[in-house]
């Protein structure tokens, strides 16, 4: 009998508690999340993450027009489910139809360090809104739920945004991300030790291929962010 050395990259860990709110998932049904818990290195920029991201985005501008991006499955579930929750998902639009939005008007792509741009090319080639959030900065258990009357915060490189109504996550301390825009409380720094990867997937589990998303987003993070104690799990 051989001992199989276990891999450290793998090490075994509590993925972070993220729950759905009863009352977003009576909105929208099919909502389901991919969550990614990772120990990481934050640097300013990965030549490989960023030629990945560059041809995604060149990719992207030959496969897309812009009157294509309505009825896109993807992108139509969560403009729908941004109406069902009484949001405008031409002026809130979610951060993956703005990400291809931008490079089909030809403004191109922000580069900010790995990890971000790492969450952004899952977004690029998922369709799908992804966050990504210092653990250390956030406090309890994370619920997924919708912005209420007057609640506000300000979003990364933004004014202050207004979250009533939209799908937010939120803490013990209050409203940090939604999938228009995250705040500037949680946001990756070059001093995050510990993120929090969100997929979220406003038309169920893709056909099984949620998993399959997370296993590429576990292997960015390992490759190219430096990741270890990567855990993640599936939310319905």
């Amino acid at each position: 009998m051989t001992n199989k050395k276990e891999d450290p990259m793998e090490e075994s860990q509590s993925v972070y508690s993220v729950s759905i709110a009863a009352e977003l998932k009576r909105a929208v049904p099919d909502l389901c999340l991919g969550v990614i818990c990772a120990d990481v290195v934050v640097e300013k920029k990965n030549r490989v993450v960023w030629d990945i991201l560059q041809r995604l985005g060149r990719e992207a501008a030959a496969k897309y027009k812009l009157d294509m991006l309505s009825v896109n499955p993807r992108l139509q579930a969560a403009r729908d489910a941004y109406r069902k929750l009484g949001k405008d998902p031409s002026r809130y639009r979610v951060s993956s139809e703005a990400l291809l939005r931008r490079v089909l008007q030809g403004k191109g792509l922000y580069q900010v360090n790995n990890v971000v741009d790492i969450n952004n090319i899952i977004s690029m080639e998922t369709l799908l809104s992804v966050g990504v959030y210092d653990r250390d900065k956030l406090k309890g258990p994370v619920v997924f739920g919708v912005g209420r009357p007057g609640e506000s915060y300000r979003g990364i490189g933004k004014e202050t945004l207004n979250i009533a109504e939209l799908p937010v996550f939120v803490d013990e301390v209050g409203p940090f991300g939604s999938p228009t825009s995250d705040s500037e409380r949680a946001m990756i720094t070059f001093n995050t030790r510990k993120v929090l990867m969100v997929i979220i997937s406003f038309s169920g589990n893709l056909g099984g291929k949620l998993p399959e998303d997370l296993e590429k987003g576990k292997a960015l993070l390992r490759n190219y962010a430096g990741g270890t104690n990567i855990t993640a799990s599936s939310v319905v």
